[in-house]
């Protein structure tokens, strides 16, 4: 018995199963890929926490977008470079890993969907409401709402992988690249209605308040605009409004797309690129997308081109 415990405290995740070649180049990919993600998101957030002019409420909230994101990317990129030159009967994890490593992708995703839920608000209130906005968005609602994305997300997640814990297991093999609830579930022989009506009422609620917060401030937002004759406004909102839907669109389709192939085990191969590609592409366009947006970070790239150009001519 002991024994049995122990083998099925080691699984094995299942690779992608690509030759040495592919393997090199998905390596400098992956690696490029995330070293962006980093420099790219905490200069943001050390930008934002050291210009005044970039403390308003959009920019403090949005840090909290990088800070998932860098902790997102952290979570599961270093481990697939660890893992992508060693043999497929060799990637081997401790359950107690898995776990920690499933609740943490877990909680990287919902707390994505809840920040980008307080951002809407956000807007809302700054274009609906611009007279009350200095009022509403103190310092100490900025704080409120990040706290409230974070615990919610916390909450949300702490369920669901707790429910999953609590099934014995008799297989070992993990059908990704990555420790998820869904994997984690798969490994046991005991009834899991419970996990999957959870974790699919868990994915409703938490798309489905997503989609209707976002859609309703967006409606609202465009009613606002119909009605005002302000141009400057109008483009403005149009602004904004456009980089936090950009984001939330790629983010639903991500979202949509691993949870739709892992109903079908036959395109497992499909879901585990899916899966990888959208932790390393979702973070780097978010940085990209709303660092653009920010005036001084634009002025600060074109001074760094502007200063490579002058030294390639001046050599």
């Amino acid at each position: 018995m002991e024994n049995q415990s122990l083998h099925t405290n080691i699984l094995l995740l299942e690779g992608l199963k690509v030759n040495a070649q592919s393997s090199i180049a998905a390596f400098i990919f992956l690696l490029l890929m995330y070293g962006f993600i980093m420099v790219s998101n905490m200069g943001l957030v050390l930008l934002i926490s050291r210009s005044k002019s970039l403390q308003q409420p959009m920019y403090l909230l949005f840090c909290n977008m990088s800070v998932n994101d860098v902790f997102g990317a952290s979570i599961i990129i270093p481990r697939v470079l660890r893992d992508i030159f060693t043999s497929n009967s060799d990637l081997y994890i401790h359950y107690i890993d898995c776990v920690v490593q499933a609740f943490c992708v877990h909680l990287y995703g919902t707390t994505s969907h809840t920040v980008l839920m307080i951002m809407a608000f956000d807007r809302y209130v700054a274009i609906c409401n611009p007279l009350r906005y200095a009022t509403i968005m103190t310092n100490r609602m900025v704080v409120k709402l990040s706290v409230a994305a974070w615990g919610s997300a916390l909450v949300l997640v702490a369920i669901l992988l707790g429910l999953t814990i609590r099934l014995s297991r008799c297989r070992r093999v993990i059908s990704n690249l990555f420790c998820d609830h869904a994997s984690l579930f798969k490994l046991s022989c005991e009834s899991v209605v419970i996990n999957q009506v959870y974790g699919l009422g868990n994915t409703v609620v938490l798309l489905g308040s997503s989609i209707c917060s976002v859609t309703l401030t967006y409606l609202k937002i465009a009613a606002v605009c119909i009605r005002s004759k302000n141009k400057v406004l109008n483009r403005k909102a149009l602004q904004t409004c456009a980089t936090h839907l950009a984001v939330y669109v790629l983010l639903l389709v991500s979202a949509f797309i691993v949870v739709i192939l892992h109903r079908f085990p036959q395109l497992s191969y499909h879901r585990k690129v899916a899966a990888i590609l959208g932790e390393v592409a979702l973070p780097a366009l978010n940085a990209v997308i709303y660092g653009l947006q920010i005036k001084e970070v634009r002025q600060r790239i074109v001074a760094l081109l502007h200063s490579k150009q002058t030294l390639v001519h001046l050599k």
